[in-house]
């Protein structure tokens, strides 16, 4: 199989402060993956490494060649200023920029994308409201329309169903699983393990260091989690980076 990314002997983190250790390890294209862990394991860092946010402290990320630019990337909600006065078509619209470049104008073509994918996310008369009045799950779902139109065969999910209701995560994980089927990778930050268990196949469970990455039923073993949390009890946020690192 093609492999989308290979981390090879990699570290990030902040202010020469590493965040994840020496990851190794290959995610086939079309795979489905959950990254799990305590709170501070890395797992949001992995993904800003990803992306690009934050450069490797060692060692290094390698994308697939064919497509080395095509990410979509769904930050925490937290992150996102719901405060600018936006409406909820122009910011599910902002996914198509890669397409229509920064002040490309948007045809009937493009409205028609923009309008099936609020429809698919389930906003339908919700497009002139603007993106600070919008619950918890109405966002949710916005941002995953705005991903729908990126059409990126890698997408990066940082915890996209914190803090929704039960229904939304439901219509969101059908979203995941379209895309599985349609051979796009995706890796999901999760701290629900019971949704991991029953619908992610891959998982890679970190505490700053791997623990174990594999088939599912494998990594989130009794034996497994109990190791990643004493790993994290015994996290010196003062660590500086390890020799290997610094070498």
């Amino acid at each position: 199989m093609t492999a989308a990314l290979r981390f090879r002997n990699l570290t990030l983190g902040y202010d020469r402060h590493p965040a994840v250790h020496h990851l190794d390890g290959t995610v086939e294209a079309g795979a489905l993956v959950a990254v799990v862990g305590p709170n501070g394991a890395g797992k949001t860092t992995l993904l800003k490494g990803i992306v690009g946010v934050i450069p490797p402290l060692a060692g290094s990320i390698e994308r697939d060649r064919a497509h080395p630019q095509e990410v979509a990337y769904l930050p925490q909600v937290l992150e996102i200023d719901r405060s600018f006065p936006i409406t909820l078509y122009d910011f599910v619209a902002m996914g198509l920029w890669r397409s229509a470049g920064v002040l490309g104008g948007i045809g009937r073509k493009e409205r028609a994308r923009v309008e099936t994918a609020i429809a698919t996310v389930g906003l339908q008369g919700f497009e002139n409201r603007t993106i600070g009045t919008l619950s918890g799950g109405q966002m949710q779902r916005a941002l995953f329309a705005r991903l729908l139109l990126q059409d990126a065969p890698l997408i990066l999910l940082d915890e996209p169903f914190a803090s929704v209701d039960s229904q939304t995560v439901r219509d969101l994980l059908a979203i995941v699983r379209r895309w599985h089927g349609e051979k796009r990778t995706v890796i999901a930050v999760l701290h629900d393990l019971e949704v991991v268990r029953t619908q992610f196949p891959e998982a890679l469970l970190l505490a700053r260091e791997p623990v174990a990455w594999g088939p599912t039923a494998e990594v989130l073993s009794a034996e497994n989690l109990l190791r990643a949390r004493r790993m994290s009890e015994a996290f010196d946020d003062s660590a500086e980076v390890c020799e290997v690192d610094a070498a």
